[in-house]
């Protein structure tokens, strides 16, 4: 079962300066704008996990906001208030999965003895755990497919969500602008992987390959790493 959604401000404008280290990754993840009243955030919490619901069920069709709002007892111009659109509501989703998914990983550290080795893991591991959600899966990617400029603030916590994920299984405080510049790299390749997987082009044992190979970018990235 989809994961129950995690308390959080409502989504604020995505920030221009890259972060620095994994705890500005981690700060940036979370929304600038006022921190939400606890019913508030128990009414956001009630929405993500209504959206998660009806798409583990139905896939992308299967999320209407009208059922959404009688699934998480709000009104129908409440949850817009929250989300514009289903799109907005979508991507949010997926940015509450990944973050629920990190808190799970970081119970069970990977175990590799290389940065690269721990990344691939790490999201494998995330891979898997969307794998046993395909049809929440399909609805967040398509979601994330469809978005225009007016979901931005959304798509870009789920790209700083998977940096933070990313950060987190290398062990680094201080990256290099190197070593960010490789970790998006493996984001995207890792949505990348995630779409092709989702569409029936890729197999899971090509997933992994391609994750295990964007991940050897981590070793060129660190101090004496070399491109041969």
């Amino acid at each position: 079962m989809p994961a129950e959604a995690k308390p959080s401000a409502k989504t604020a404008q995505p920030k221009t300066a890259q972060p620095k280290s994994a705890q500005a990754a981690v700060r940036t993840v979370q929304p600038d704008s006022p921190p939400l009243t606890e019913r508030q955030e128990a009414r956001r919490r009630r929405i993500l996990h209504a959206s998660a619901q009806l798409a583990s069920r139905g896939g992308f069709d299967a999320v209407q906001m009208r059922e959404v709002a009688e699934s998480s007892q709000v009104a129908l111009g409440t949850l817009y208030r929250y989300f514009p659109s289903k799109i907005h509501l979508l991507v949010a989703t997926m940015q509450d999965q990944l973050a629920h998914m990190h808190g799970t990983l970081r119970k069970k550290p990977p175990a590799g003895d290389t940065a690269a080795e721990r990344v691939a893991e790490t999201l494998m591991r995330a891979f898997r755990a969307l794998q046993r959600e395909p049809h929440l899966a399909d609805a967040m990617v398509r979601a994330l497919t469809f978005a225009d400029r007016s979901v931005s603030p959304e798509v870009d916590q789920v790209s700083r969500q998977t940096t933070v994920i990313i950060l987190d299984a290398m062990g680094l405080d201080d990256p290099t602008p190197d070593q960010l510049s490789a970790v998006r790299v493996i984001g995207h390749t890792w949505h990348s992987a995630l779409i092709t997987w989702l569409s029936g082009r890729a197999s899971i044992a090509q997933v992994k390959i391609d994750i295990e190979t964007v991940c050897r970018l981590i070793d060129l990235t660190e101090p004496g790493g070399k491109s041969t």
